[in-house]
């Protein structure tokens, strides 16, 4: 339910100057700003090569095939950007963490993501008929196939966390975390909390909606990497704020860009509650800065980690201003 896919090569955002209170401090780690010091298309790309490979093998074609078929459309589709894996990966890097052992952590994460897009996008959701360019999942297999193949990804993803992390390195206690911090996500606090309120939320209910719909995979895939990797309780907190700011700004972004390149969310027959359709595109850039101020300084702290922490700030000037393409559909 976070970071889909723009479809079309977008523009930067032009952020006006904010008359809101907000502190903006210059991100650094050692000398010279992180936006340039840090070349995070190479990071994102390569780390999407892994993760592509690691999804074929978790989900190999059985009986019944059909619903495996279904399955493999969505969590292999082309053009994913695999931000919620790529995200978790680069928490768990910060603290030191083992970049394989926090591999199936990735994996179910963009497991339980796609099977929320496929719900997503059913004629009783958000009823959209393509997603990334190509029929969803849905169109392409049926609305029972679908609902079938959204329900097998979710504890698929749980089963491949326990399966397959190693627990001389993650330890069964942080792995507990992991799962129980991945179900609060995606269950009745979550996101679909957020998908209710978006059916049947008043217009007041666009930040719940987007908090929960949106922000709840990226809190989720940042907090799952810093528990692999043993982080405190303090930086975990600093974890989830981070990702919940990311994961909005994340969507508001592309709600401003198809806005003003008119495209209006293509086929889609229900529109989604956000700050654009509430409070106009305006407003919705400033709401898009602050969640940017907001992300950065839930770093603050993180310096002490050197390099290490530098995928996690990149990641916000990206989600702001989309400064490259990642995935083929993009």
């Amino acid at each position: 339910m976070v970071f889909p896919t723009i479809t079309t090569a977008s523009p930067q955002v032009p952020f006006p100057k904010t008359t809101s209170k907000i502190i903006r401090r210059p991100i650094r780690c050692g000398s010279g700003s992180v936006s340039t010091q840090f070349d995070l298309k190479t990071y994102w790309t390569s780390l999407i090569k892994e993760i592509d490979q690691k999804l074929d093998e978790a989900i190999p074609v059985q009986y019944p095939q059909r619903i495996y078929e279904a399955m493999r459309y969505s969590v292999l589709a082309k053009g994913a950007k695999r931000s919620p894996p790529v995200m978790c990966v680069a928490a768990c890097e910060i603290f030191g963490g083992n970049r394989q052992a926090a591999f199936p952590t990735a994996c179910a994460l963009e497991m339980v993501h796609a099977a929320s897009l496929i719900h997503d996008d059913l004629p009783c959701m958000d009823d959209d008929p393509s997603r990334r360019g190509q029929p969803s999942n849905h169109t392409k297999f049926g609305v029972d196939m679908a609902i079938l193949a959204g329900d097998a990804l979710f504890p698929l993803g749980f089963r491949h966390i326990v399966s397959h992390t190693p627990t001389d390195i993650i330890p069964e206690a942080r792995l507990i975390r992991v799962i129980a911090e991945i179900a609060r996500a995606v269950g009745s606090t979550g996101m679909a909390a957020g998908q209710f309120m978006d059916l049947e939320g008043g217009p007041n209910a666009v930040d719940f909606v987007q908090e929960k719909k949106f922000g709840e995979m990226g809190q989720c895939s940042a907090v799952c990497g810093g528990l692999l990797a043993g982080a405190s309780d303090d930086e975990i907190q600093h974890l989830r704020q981070y990702g919940q700011a990311v994961g909005v700004l994340y969507q508001v972004v592309d709600d401003i860009l198809e806005a003003k390149s008119g495209t209006g969310g293509g086929e889609k027959k229900r529109k989604a509650k956000s700050y654009v359709s509430a409070y106009g595109v305006e407003k919705a850039i400033e709401v898009a800065e602050d969640l940017k101020s907001q992300a950065k300084r839930a770093l603050d702290g993180f310096e002490k980690y050197g390099e290490r922490v530098l995928p996690l700030y990149s990641f916000v000037d990206y989600a702001a201003d989309r400064g490259f393409s990642i995935g083929e559909s993009v």
